[in-house]
């Protein structure tokens, strides 16, 4: 990645030292610079602690002496794969099933009868969980679904769930939850769509219904977007957050022309829909959003 080339060993003094490694203004404005380049994410020098708590973990697995050296790997031609694990080192993936009821009782009761209803009659349906980190969020969109359609997959019902981070997808692909991460499902659910995971104990893997409606992808949301077609209905919760303002408007203009008509995208608790974007959407409940077009609420 030109521009971001890692400065000489004599470097300044550390931002943080705490004797294993130090890390100095430059190291954190080349792992700052690379984050922003390859995911989007705006780090200052306030998040300097959880830089290097998190970074070091990798400097030891890799037997490197300090930052400038982790620096000059990353940025190396043979670092693609160090860049992958950085990013998803600094990527938080707090998440847990059902999280922020209210958007997933909105799903059920206004936006999924009539697009089943259609789907019932043919109608392709596509639905989008674009930050899906380990896979809870997808399959609580799945699981939604099922309560009302539990043959769905044999309908064209697809959620697509994308991440950034390949660990993250490989975990949600696996389907593999320890059962305390499923307390917040509710029994009958429960019961019906996972079972003992065969090489885990204490863990459930969801069953070959519920999988068959999720595709795990990795999505760079800063970067290329393969998909064709609408989405009746897109997740994007707790990621922009991360992102500057202006680059939040954009992934609000790029997602709105994928939104159909009729359809709901839901955000995180503390962000907010903001750029050109805004004028065409309206408010269909705390932080879910619908097409100016659409129909109103009765």
């Amino acid at each position: 990645m030109s521009g971001l080339a890692c400065a000489p060993v004599s470097r300044a003094a550390g931002l943080v030292e705490n004797g294993e490694f130090t890390m100095n203004s430059r190291d954190f404005a080349d792992i700052a610079a690379m984050m922003m380049a390859e995911a989007g994410i705006s780090l200052n020098e306030g998040k300097a602690n959880l830089v290097y708590s998190r970074l070091a973990k990798r400097l030891r697995v890799l037997g490197l002496r300090g930052f400038g050296e982790y620096c000059a790997l990353v940025q190396s031609p043979d670092g693609t794969t160090e860049r992958q694990e950085m990013v998803a080192a600094l990527t938080t993936n707090v998440t847990r099933f059902f999280r922020e009821p209210h958007h997933f009782e909105h799903l059920k009761t206004r936006v999924l009868p009539p697009m089943l209803a259609r789907a019932k009659q043919g109608a392709r349906v596509r639905l989008w969980s674009s930050a899906c980190s380990s896979g809870q969020e997808p399959y609580s969109i799945a699981l939604t679904l099922l309560s009302l359609m539990p043959d769905a997959a044999s309908y064209d019902i697809k959620i697509l769930a994308t991440d950034i981070d390949p660990n993250m997808v490989a975990a949600g692909h696996a389907g593999v939850y320890e059962s305390s991460l499923l307390e917040p499902v509710p029994a009958a659910l429960r019961s019906r769509w996972f079972a003992p995971a065969a090489a885990r104990a204490d863990a459930f893997q969801v069953a070959p219904e519920l999988r068959a409606l999720v595709s795990f992808r990795r999505l760079k949301l800063i970067g290329h977007w393969p998909m064709q077609g609408s989405f009746q209905v897109i997740f994007c919760r707790n990621v922009v957050i991360y992102f500057e303002n202006d680059t939040q408007e954009k992934i609000w203009s790029r997602m709105l022309p994928l939104l159909d008509a009729q359809g709901a995208l839901y955000i995180g608790h503390s962000e907010r829909v903001s750029g050109p974007a805004e004028r065409d959407l309206r408010s269909d409940g705390i932080t879910i959003y619908r097409p100016q077009a659409s129909p109103a609420k009765p």
